[in-house]
């Protein structure tokens, strides 16, 4: 009885990875005519919200007890079918299930969409389209972001490397503590004029994107 329930409870869960992934195939090639630049992270989370919105109410067209739940399994199995280790599948669905929902409980946006998309709709653009003018999440934004971690790792690195070669030749009876302290403090010089840059102008991009946000159209 027990196998039979297992047997059973597989059976559901690959049926709704299989639709998954249909709605999926026929939703992909609407977004990519659309040249959208998120980051990576973001359309990555985006798309799996929606899939777990598509297999919670297929898992409700099957009869299932608590589809919303069993969503969440079937998103883990599709993960791990698709590469993922099941250690990394299961802190990914914690974190889903945290962005699964907003502040007073209600569903996030992309699972309400995926909750109510039918297959080869607009839906999946229509919700890209939410966050198109997003400086937030936008892909140049994150490649920014990028570049900034490389230059600073590197410049703080190579000025730390330069400030401890030169404090040991010129500074040869430094203790060892004080040739470590003169590297750190070199590569703070680079990496924090280089984060607070940074900073100002990621500042400087969501200011633009919120006037133009509340800006009438």
């Amino acid at each position: 009885m027990d196998e039979a329930k297992t047997d059973s409870g597989a059976a559901a869960i690959d049926i709704c990875v299989q639709h998954a992934r249909d709605m999926l195939a026929s939703q992909l090639p609407l977004i990519k005519d659309k040249g959208y630049d998120f980051a990576p992270q973001f359309r990555q989370m985006t798309i799996q919200l929606y899939l777990l919105g598509v297999m919670w109410r297929y898992g409700e067209s099957l009869s299932l007890s608590n589809a919303r739940d069993h969503a969440f399994v079937a998103l883990q199995s599709m993960l791990i079918s698709d590469g993922m280790s099941k250690k990394l599948a299961q802190q990914r669905i914690v974190f889903l299930r945290n962005m699964s929902q907003v502040e007073g409980g209600g569903d996030a946006l992309a699972v309400s969409m995926g909750y109510g998309a039918i297959m080869g709709d607009n839906s999946m653009p229509a919700l890209f389209d939410e966050y198109r003018n997003e400086a937030r999440v936008s892909g140049a934004l994150w490649r920014l972001f990028e570049r900034g971690k490389k230059i600073m790792f590197i410049g703080g690195a190579v000025a730390a490397f330069v400030a401890i070669w030169a404090a040991t030749i010129l500074l040869p009876k430094s203790e060892g503590i004080d040739i470590l302290a003169f590297g750190l403090l070199a590569a703070a010089a680079v990496v924090v004029p280089i984060f607070l840059v940074g900073l100002f102008i990621y500042r400087v991009k969501i200011k633009k994107s919120d006037s133009s946000a509340s800006s009438p159209s």
